[in-house]
């Protein structure tokens, strides 16, 4: 069995640029919705964008404040593994709507579901990577105090 096209991709998505765009860009998977969900008297919305806000204060923790704690790689999974529950649950009452006397799939409800989930499951797999954990933390040295 060749490994060595999945040792090439893991170095390549354990470079420090690399987990930057990849915890920057996986906050679209939460959002994932069809337009007919951001109505304001859906109910839908507004868990996605809690969870969006949550993972982007992990981000900033991480990202800009380099910071060395647990809590935010917690954040994360708990945002990624609740954006997966909570999709299961609401694509079974979402997957097919009313339409001439019968019911339709809603293929794109299904689609953007199954995105999101595949996302999410691939950044909870992702984030427990300690080679992810470490890269990150690997900033510019600082000036050791005298």
């Amino acid at each position: 069995m060749n490994t060595t096209g999945t040792s090439s991709l893991r170095q390549i998505l354990t470079t420090r640029n690399a987990i930057i765009v990849l915890l920057i860009a996986h906050v679209i998977a939460l959002p994932l919705f069809p337009p007919e969900s951001f109505v304001v008297d859906s109910q839908e919305w507004w868990l996605p964008v809690l969870l969006m806000i949550l993972i982007i204060v992990a981000d900033v923790e991480l990202i800009a404040r380099h910071s060395d704690k647990e809590w935010p790689w917690y954040l994360i999974s708990f945002g990624n593994g609740f954006n997966i529950l909570s999709r299961l649950m609401m694509v079974w009452s979402h997957a097919t709507y009313a339409a001439e006397g019968s019911n339709a799939p809603n293929y794109l409800y299904i689609v953007l579901t199954i995105i999101s989930i595949a996302i999410s499951t691939f950044m909870l797999v992702y984030t427990e990577w300690p080679e992810v954990r470490v890269r990150l933390l690997k900033t510019v040295s600082k000036p050791s105090k005298a």
